[in-house]
Formats: C-alpha cells, structure tokens, sequence
C-alpha cells in the first residue's frame, strides 16, 4: 500500500510519555494510519535517520488574533515546532463586533498587546459581527498551522453594555446578555472563553479594559455557562490579591471548567510557592485547574537597533528626554549621535540621576554576540555587573557595546522570572505547561515566542531537569488535553498528523531580528530556530530544515 507520506527510521516520542521506539510513521491524508516497520513507498518520504519524531507543539498562549490577516504563515511560532496555537486569550478578541465598533476593539488591542491599530484595521478584513463569523473569516485565510480560538470578555461586554462597560457594574439584564453571547459563541466554535483582571491592561484613554473590575458574580454566571458545555476558562489574574483571585478560579473549576491561568516565579521562591500550595489543594480535590509560563525569564528586548533602551520600560514611566530624543533617530542617525562626546555625556548623566533607571540595569542581561542568545546567565551577571568590572556607570557600558558592535548588541531586561532557581521550581509543578510567549503581541518590544525550542535545549538537553519523553508531552498531549483536543498530541494510529522531527542534538533559538514587515511599515522582533528537519501539519510539510515551504494546512479548530 502506498502512503501518502512516510517519516522513516526515526526515534518515536509519543507525546503521550512513553519510552522513545524506533521506528517508522506513515500517514494519509491528514490522520497517521501505521507506527512502527511501514513497507512500500510513500508517495513522500522524510528520513529521519534517527532524530526525534514527536507530535507538533501546542501554544497555550498567543495573541494572533490580528496577525493571522497578513501573516498566515504565523510567524515565529511555525519555525519553533507549533502546529496549534490558542488565540483569544487575556480577555482581548475582535469578536463579538458590532458595526462601527471594531476602531474601539483595535485601540484596545493596541494598548493592551502592543499590536499597531493601523494594522489592525487595514489588515484585517472586518467581516464578522459573531465569533463564530470571526471563526469563519481566518478559517479564509488558510493559515499555515491550526487556530484554537477563545471568545474574550472585554469584547463580550463592550458588544452588550457598550461605553458602560468600562467602569459600571453589571446589571442581571447584562449579564444574562453577556451569558448567551458566551454560550452561542462556545456553540459556534469557541473552545471558551478568556478573561483579565490584571491592573496593567489599559485603553488608549487609561482606564482599565472592560471587565477587569467586574464583580465574581458576573464571571461565575458566565463559567456556568461555559462548563456546561465542557469549556475552558483563561485568566491573567489581578497579582495584587493571589487568594482571593485563585479562590474565584476554584468556583469557576467546580463548575465543569477547566481553568488556565498565567503564572510566573516572581523574584523568589516564595511567590511560585505559594501559588503552588494553594493550586496543590485545589488539585487535590479534583479541580482541573492549570498554569501556563514562559520556561525562561520573560521580558523586553534592548538595543540601538530596535529603539527599545533607557526610558522605555513596561510599567515604568522614566522621565529620559534625552534617551527619547535618540529615539526618535533612525537607526544610523542613533549610531552617529553617541560618537559626539557631549551626547554621551548627557546620555549617561540623566541615567546617573534617576534612581528608577538605575534599578532597571540590574534587570538587563547581555545576550551575548553568538548565533544563540544567552538567556540563562546568573541573575547577577547582569548590566549593573558588566560595568562595575569596567569601572563604568551602566548606561557609560550599554552605550560602549553599541558602539563596539556597530548597533548589533542585543540585552534582555527580564521583567519576570528573573530567578531562574524559582522559575525551575514553578515548571516542575505538574500542572504548570510552558508557554505564554504571546506571540503576534508586543511584537516591537519582546521575542518570547521561541519558548518551545528552549524547552527542549535547556530544561531538556543542557540540564536534564525533564527527560525527552517528558518534555515532549508538556508540549503536547498535556496542552491539547487543556483545550479539549482528543484528536491531536499524541503519535499513535487515527491521529492528526500534526508532527516534528528534530534534531534535540542542536535544537536552539536563533538572536532576535528586528525587522519592518508588518502593515504600514511597522516594526516587530523575529526569532528563528535551529535544528528542525521538518514540520508536519495536517499531513503537510510546512517546514524543512529550519525553512516553512509554501504549504498552508491549517485548520481552524472549533469546540465540539
């Protein structure tokens, strides 16, 4: 019999947490139909010749919502191993719109993931009022990997209560609106629904997104809803009051839902653990409740190349009219202004006297000046480190590496996480799964999104904290469970052929790229990989060796 496609002669790694097997994996159509010793001649062959053949990633934790329209190929995820992705998360969807609404759901997208109004608007086609209808819409576009979709509260409400939704408390009328809007939306595809309470989500005007105050009745009214159909409930949770956050996400869990939430190390030990203990217990009673992070220390990236330096800090306003002026520069424009001595001089000078400034040089890591970006130095090898072995000021010592490496040095400021000795402690935890890269968000600011392929070289490979086999499944089986996909995440007979092979010898990030390929010119981080022989959607190869082809398999999942 000939198959359509025949991975040969490779290291089988279930998903699922067997043993590795060797063997052969044959597929037709979209579905794998035989593991083990294949005979005949695929129509296709891929030889492994002995690399890891395990299914395709799934990312808990993106915000393609606005990408999808003019970048179907959903970069960077699909060079990182990711087949599926979930969108919709932290409240924040386009659907539902109502006419005329969609300037007001893409400044807040603006503002809240860092994704250009503009291009929101123009590259978008805006079709939809429904999210089954937005569902419909991608699903047009013929994306290059699999879309999990969540309807979001912020859009929910706006749709019912409009401009009241911003600051006034729901009424029952409301909320019994905003129950049905929820409930259709599951029906027509969503896999459930997302949420914020975190105190940093904002309009363009600065309040607060819709939702983020709502009262527990509210929420709870709507996970009814959504557990009633076997849904799922995400939140970023308001930081601020852990208990009584994790006690509301217990309540929904006890209403037949399974729960994400966003979760992060802190700076010790103590904030992981005492998330954990409460999660134990929850556990411990059967609630199905589960974290996803970012497996390094997440945070913005820095440089002379990108514009993100001294003055530009998520959640701190640094008063840096000089640091801005530079700003404003082209690139060649910043790089001949710091050869002037007396620029220089006031660069660092305005850095010496505030104190914020100051504190932010100890949250920034050099990345170093190789093909593979250090993101694990100890947390004192920071910038404040480098310039006290040079007998330099800091910013005397960020603006010297530009200097010497024509523009080209790249720093990580970590803005959590940054204990990587309590960050292992947190993805440990059996229910915590990587992710939370936010891919298709922050696009200028942050190059998180090659969370997967640092999975498997350093928790993996370079520490042994997970064997291979256990790595693989939180990548997974253990993600595809969460959205309810019993069709995917695991290498066996009758499943999707969503697969990777890889070479988990060499398996690394590459340094982040600052390029200009988004609608109206704007700016964004990519991040390739190294060490992907090929990537495998719905039967399809979407990626060899390193490269995506031009095949566009995949599907728009929706809830069952």
């Amino acid at each position: 019999m000939a198959h359509d496609l025949v991975i040969r002669d490779g290291m089988i790694v279930d998903g699922a947490g067997a043993l590795p097997i060797n063997g052969d994996i044959a597929i037709d159509g979209d579905t794998i139909s035989a593991i083990g010793k294949v005979d005949g001649k695929g129509r296709q062959e891929l030889q492994a010749d002995g690399l890891a053949v395990m299914p395709g990633f799934i990312d808990l934790h993106t915000h393609f919502d606005a990408q999808i329209g003019w970048d179907p190929a959903l970069t960077p995820v699909s060079w990182h191993g990711v087949t599926t992705t979930l969108i919709g998360n932290c409240g924040v969807t386009f659907a539902p719109c109502k006419p005329g609404n969609s300037e007001f759901l893409a400044g807040m997208m603006e503002t809240v993931e860092d994704i250009p109004k503009d291009a929101i608007l123009t590259g978008l086609p805006w079709n939809w009022e429904s999210y089954g209808e937005y569902l419909d819409s991608i699903a047009g576009l013929n994306p290059a990997i699999n879309i999990v979709g969540m309807v979001g509260h912020c859009a929910v409400r706006f749709y019912v209560m409009g401009e009241r939704s911003i600051e006034e408390t729901a009424t029952e009328d409301d909320i019994q609106q905003m129950t049905a809007v929820v409930s259709q939306s599951v029906k027509d595809g969503a896999v459930g629904f997302s949420t914020t309470r975190f105190l940093l989500h904002f309009l363009p005007d600065g309040r607060h997104v819709p939702g983020t105050h709502a009262e527990d009745r509210e929420l709870i009214e709507i996970a009814k809803t959504v557990g009633q159909q076997g849904g799922l409930m995400q939140t970023v949770i308001n930081t601020e009051s852990i208990d009584s956050e994790l006690d509301l996400l217990g309540e929904e869990a006890r209403l037949n839902n399974r729960i994400l939430f966003s979760t992060t190390a802190g700076r010790n030990s103590e904030y992981g653990d005492k998330i954990a203990s409460k999660v134990g217990r929850m556990r411990q009673e059967g609630l199905d409740i589960n974290g996803v992070t970012v497996p390094r220390s997440g945070g913005n990236v820095w440089g002379f190349s990108t514009g993100n330096f001294f003055g530009r800090d998520r959640g701190l306003n640094l008063d840096t009219p000089e640091w801005h002026k530079l700003r404003t520069l082209t690139f060649e424009e910043r790089m001949a202004a710091i050869e002037n001595p007396a620029i220089r001089e006031a660069l660092v000078n305005e850095i010496k006297n505030n104190d914020q400034a100051n504190q932010v040089s100890r949250r920034i890591y050099w990345l170093g000046d190789g093909e593979q970006p250090n993101y694990t130095r100890d947390r004192y090898d920071n910038l404040e480190s480098l310039a006290s072995a040079a007998n330099e000021h800091p910013a005397e010592t960020f603006i010297r590496m530009a200097r010497e490496s024509g523009g080209k040095a790249l720093f990580h400021v970590r803005s959590f996480s940054v204990n990587l000795e309590a960050l292992e402690k947190v993805i440990r935890q059996d229910w915590v799964l990587p992710g939370l890269g936010d891919a298709g968000a922050h696009v200028s600011q942050i190059s998180d999104a090659g969370w997967a392929t640092f999975m498997l070289s350093h928790w993996y490979r370079d520490r042994g904290v997970f064997s291979l086999p256990e790595a693989v499944r939180r990548l997974t089986s253990a993600p595809a469970r969460v959205l309810g996909l019993t069709d995917r995440g695991v290498l066996a007979p009758g499943m999707r052929a969503d697969i990777n092979v890889v070479d988990t010898d060499q398996v690394h990030e590459c340094m982040p790229e600052y390029v200009h390929d988004f609608p109206c010119g704007a700016s964004r981080f990519i991040q390739r990989a190294v060490g992907y022989k090929a990537t495998v959607c719905n039967g399809e190869i979407i990626l060899r060796d390193d490269e995506l082809t031009d095949m566009r398999a995949g599907q728009v999942l929706r809830h069952e």
